[in-house]
């Protein structure tokens, strides 16, 4: 470990023996490991934060250097990662000196007395974020997740490592990603580069892009939203590695935490060797079983809305509308759409979106999720449930006069989490997984305590299916679903972090009927990802557009997921052997062959580009593979979580009744000044044969939530009268 300094190795080469030959640490070198851990990681976070400022401030400044700076961690969230690293950087630096007088491989935990892993625990505070949590009774969700689940209040909760359906498999047992040395071999084979594979068997040309004949745009971008509802891992706070001060933005070093993607001879990016696509590992989370390396999913694990309201106290107290008690979330006091409200913005100066088009100078949005901006569909959704949310607060606030502030908020939240689990698995799930639903995702029977919802490490990945449904181009259409002048459509590379489309090009209105009158790409096996994401992904903010397919296979090896036949398994499907039999499972030769070919073996293939290769189940846009590892994830979240809408103990009958019959089609009307819907907006319908008029399609019904409220000691108890 280059630049290291190995203090302390006369101490314990000094050490008394143990039973077994092997040394005993002395406690001061424990001590002394951690002092030292943490000031190299202390400086290093201050260092990068340092730089970061220093480069948003210059005129020259590049977008990676602003994105960077705004989407470091913080709060709650920096306080956890950054006891991980205290937790990573002591049992790198205790492994170093251990090799004075351990020359083979070992487990530095093995070494290590349970004292002593205790006294690490205490200082980097990890051992502090594991404390048990105290449950206060209450009808509501926690913004973070936590005491959902009473037995194990820590399940599903935000600031949490994911779970593992299979043990990762890093290169060294504990954390280096897989495939980390490009020319050691796995299972007989090196892994190909991920940016050759996505060369080989990703790209294709855009012009040829086939739609979806029965799947909206729409459709897709549910997916998203689902995605941003469940997890996030944030990169690691520090862009450069603790020991050797490598840069991760400027070289193509590879050090932890850099794990660039190395760009291939035969690649048009290629020059000299010089370039490659950066990438920064995913932030871990403390993990006092065991040193092997696990990443944090930052949000709370629930389909429960909480990409509205956040998954941090803090953040969710600054989205509320904090000047009355109304229990509205804050909005917009500079720009209105229509008459109806937009997002707040984020206050940010130096802001990245502002520069995507500086003479209109348009900041980034503020939402319960940071990639709120990314791109201007995704913000027309949080556009429209910020509307929904305060639309039916203020219902409420005329049937229930005496409610309070807080029992406004905490009902509206209730229901809007509601109508999402309800959309995403009454309306959404059937369409993507088909005739698998019935076997990966059954009926809902009732909640169980024993079930944990965490989010899986692999469906961090296995969702990113989603990238093979997006169309290169973003449309707008006018009240009449006809070509919005004068730009009907945009390449989406223009249009990432593009705030000023939203907000001075009409607002969200034509967006929501370009979504819902033009159709998703479908995914082929001879078309998988658009250029613009496989070539163009954030190119206006980088000197290098990035390779949304690459960064795919690449996140997966970094998180240690192991390959394609492993999870063939883990659903109790065949593990092809060969090229015959991965031919019979993909249904298609030449498909099979070129993925041999750079993979040696089936077993190596990695897990995203094996599941979107494989043919889509019949009446879903996904393979089987995918299907089982998304449904497992679903059903999980679902059966886990104590509040989940079907359980009697959430709603009323008549309550659930109202939910039930929200559409996506309802929202859209209730909150846009759009006339005209499809009943059903995920599917493809023509214009204006399958689309029927707001004016006839009812809103939420509300009466069942007339209620007399009291208040007692412990809880907040509504007592329904209807």
């Amino acid at each position: 470990m280059h630049g290291l300094a190995i203090n302390g190795g006369e101490q314990i080469a000094a050490s008394s023996q143990h039973a077994d030959g092997g040394n005993i640490l002395p406690n001061d070198v424990v001590l002394n490991s951690t002092k030292e851990a943490k000031n190299l990681v202390d400086s290093a976070y201050l260092q990068t934060r340092n730089i970061l400022k220093t480069r948003i401030k210059r005129e020259s400044a590049k977008f990676q250097d602003t994105m960077a700076f705004f989407k470091q961690p913080v709060g709650k969230t920096r306080n956890v990662i950054r006891s991980a690293d205290y937790l990573d950087v002591t049992l790198q630096i205790i492994t170093e000196k251990l090799k004075i007088t351990h020359p083979g491989p070992f487990n530095v935990s093995d070494v290590l007395t349970v004292e002593q892993n205790e006294i690490i625990a205490q200082l980097t505070g990890c051992a502090y974020q594991y404390l048990p949590k105290v449950c206060k009774p209450s009808p509501y969700r926690s913004i973070t997740g936590e005491c959902n689940n009473r037995k194990k209040p820590i399940l599903g909760a935000s600031n949490t490592g994911y779970r593992r359906l299979l043990m990762p498999e890093y290169e060294d047992g504990i954390s280096l990603p897989r495939g980390w040395t490009q020319s050691r071999p796995i299972n007989g084979f090196p892994l190909p580069l991920a940016r050759e594979v996505s060369n080989d068997i990703v790209k294709f040309p855009s012009q040829s892009v086939t739609s979806d004949e029965s799947r909206s745009v729409m459709f897709m971008q549910w997916g998203q939203w689902l995605d941003h509802d469940t997890d996030l891992s944030p990169d690691t706070p520090v862009r450069s590695t603790f020991f050797q001060g490598v840069d991760c933005e400027k070289s193509c070093m590879q050090a932890h935490p850099c794990f660039p993607l190395t760009i291939p001879l035969n690649d048009h990016r290629y020059v000299n060797g010089s370039e490659c696509i950066p990438m920064i590992r995913s932030a871990p989370v403390c993990n006092l079983v065991t040193p092997v390396r696990e990443q944090i999913n930052v949000l709370t694990s629930y389909v429960d809305g909480s990409q509205v309201y956040g998954s941090d106290i803090k953040l969710a107290t600054i989205l509320r509308n904090n000047t009355n008690q109304l229990g509205l979330l804050a909005v917009n006091q500079q720009f209105t759409d229509n008459g109806f409200p937009f997002l707040p913005f984020s206050g940010n100066p130096n802001d990245p979106c502002a520069k995507t088009d500086e003479l209109l100078g348009v900041p980034c949005f503020l939402a319960g999720d940071i990639r709120v901006s990314e791109q201007p569909m995704l913000t027309v959704f949080h556009t429209l449930f910020l509307r929904e949310h305060n639309r039916i607060a203020t219902e409420l606030h005329k049937l229930n006069p005496s409610w309070s502030g807080e029992i406004l908020y905490q009902e509206t939240r209730k229901i809007i989490g509601s109508i999402q689990q309800k959309i995403t698995y009454k309306d959404w799930l059937p369409l993507l997984l088909g005739d698998k639903m019935q076997k990966v995702l059954p009926r809902y029977k009732s909640y169980n305590e024993d079930e944990d919802p965490s989010v899986s490490n692999v469906f961090t990945i296995a969702l990113r299916m989603g990238h093979t449904l997006i169309q290169p181009f973003i449309y707008r259409l006018t009240d009449s679903y006809l070509p919005y002048r004068p730009e009907p459509v945009v390449p989406l590379h223009k249009t990432f972090f593009a705030t000023w489309m939203v907000v001075k090009k009409g607002g969200i209105d034509p967006l929501l009927r370009g979504m819902i009158a033009n159709k998703a790409k479908l995914n082929r096996q001879d078309q998988m990802v658009v250029d613009d994401l496989r070539e163009r992904l954030f190119q206006m903010m980088n000197h290098i557009g990035l390779d949304l397919a690459a960064l795919n296979i690449q996140r997966g090896r970094e998180h240690g997921l192991p390959g394609y036949n492993a999870w063939r398994r883990f659903c109790g499907l065949s593990a092809p052997r060969n090229l015959d039999e991965l031919a019979t499972v993909l249904g298609n030769r030449r498909l099979a062959r070129s993925l041999i070919r750079l993979y040696g073996t089936p077993e190596n293939i990695d897990i995203w580009v094996g599941g979107v290769s494989e043919p889509l189940v019949s009446g879903g846009r996904t393979g089987e593979l995918l299907s089982c590892l998304i449904g497992d994830q679903l059903r999980r979240a679902r059966d886990g979580d104590r509040l989940y809408y079907e359980n009697p103990s959430t709603y009323s009958i008549a309550q659930r009744r109202s939910i039930e019959k929200v559409t996506l089609a309802h929202i859209i009307c209730a909150n846009t000044k759009i006339k005209q819907v499809p009943k059903n907006v995920f599917e493809v319908n023509e214009y204006p044969i399958d689309f029927i008029k707001c004016s006839d399609m009812p809103t939420l019904d509300l009466e069942p939530w007339k209620a007399v409220v009291t208040d007692s000691p412990c809880t907040l108890r509504i007592v329904h009268c209807t």
